[in-house]
């Protein structure tokens, strides 16, 4: 069964790495960065996607889980949104990493290159975006009905990861850096999503009983994402009326797509 999990995991991590990886390659096409307004928009739609696939596609199905199991449903919905918050802070803290729209590195002093650490800010967006597509193809595993749901999870993850993969790779083109280079550090973007996709599958699986709280975990991760980076690199504390409404399409276009499908 493991193996059909993990299968099923690396199917779905793959498809969202494939479109950060399409994303990355628009630098071949366009030589200038993306403008504020449209970096407003994409990133207020990943913090929407992110928001609704935390309550649809991860705490939702926790809870359910755990009612099955006849346990406390609160305790595993509610403890593992904390630990995936403190797990993401913690990475925020320690992981040497820069912003794209900043010269002032965050994380633990490193004299690392700046494409590095630029490559490494995106990273820790993607980290819970792998985890919980991956959680999601291993509960469409074990029960065939909610493959559907996983199918939309990774339909929003992956709409949301193609302008993320151009983000990186544009900006690094404008700078000067070589075509190939900056494809290669957007794409490279991408890859941590089957990598802690299937860490995860392998976590969950050696615990009876443990599925509810990883689910919440990446939940707790995600929201932490939204509020930490992607609501103030979208600056929608700045009455931005096309932030805020990206946000709202995102929110409407994964619970749709969910609901629909799931």
């Amino acid at each position: 069964m493991l193996q059909r999990e993990l299968l099923y995991a690396a199917i779905g991590t793959g498809c969202t790495c494939l479109a950060t990886v399409l994303g990355a390659a628009m630098v071949f096409f366009f030589k200038k960065e993306m403008s504020a307004l449209t970096q407003r928009v994409f990133l207020g739609f990943a913090a929407g996607v992110m928001i609704a696939a935390s309550v649809w596609s991860l705490l939702i199905p926790a809870m359910e889980m755990a009612e099955k199991a006849g346990g406390s449903v609160f305790l595993p919905a509610g403890g593992g949104f904390v630990l995936g918050g403190v797990f993401l802070m913690l990475l925020d803290r320690l992981l040497p990493h820069l912003h794209l729209d900043s010269d002032r590195p965050e994380g633990l002093p490193a004299q690392w290159k700046r494409t590095t650490m630029i490559v490494l800010a995106v990273t820790l967006h993607n980290i819970p975006e792998g985890m919980a597509v991956a959680l999601s193809f291993t509960v469409a595993a074990q029960d065939g009905g909610a493959l559907a749901g996983a199918v939309a999870l990774a339909i929003g993850m992956g709409l949301q990861n193609f302008p993320e993969g151009a983000a990186v790779s544009l900006p690094m083109r404008s700078q000067g850096v070589p075509v190939w280079k900056a494809f290669w550090c957007g794409a490279a973007s991408g890859v941590v999503e089957p990598v802690f996709g299937l860490l995860t599958v392998l976590a969950a699986g050696s615990v009876t009983g443990l599925m509810p709280w990883i689910l919440s975990f990446a939940a707790g991760a995600m929201i932490y994402v939204v509020v930490e980076e992607l609501i103030p690199e979208a600056h929608l504390g700045e009455h931005s009326h096309a932030g805020t409404a990206s946000v709202m399409a995102g929110f409407l276009v994964m619970m749709l797509l969910d609901v629909a499908l799931g």
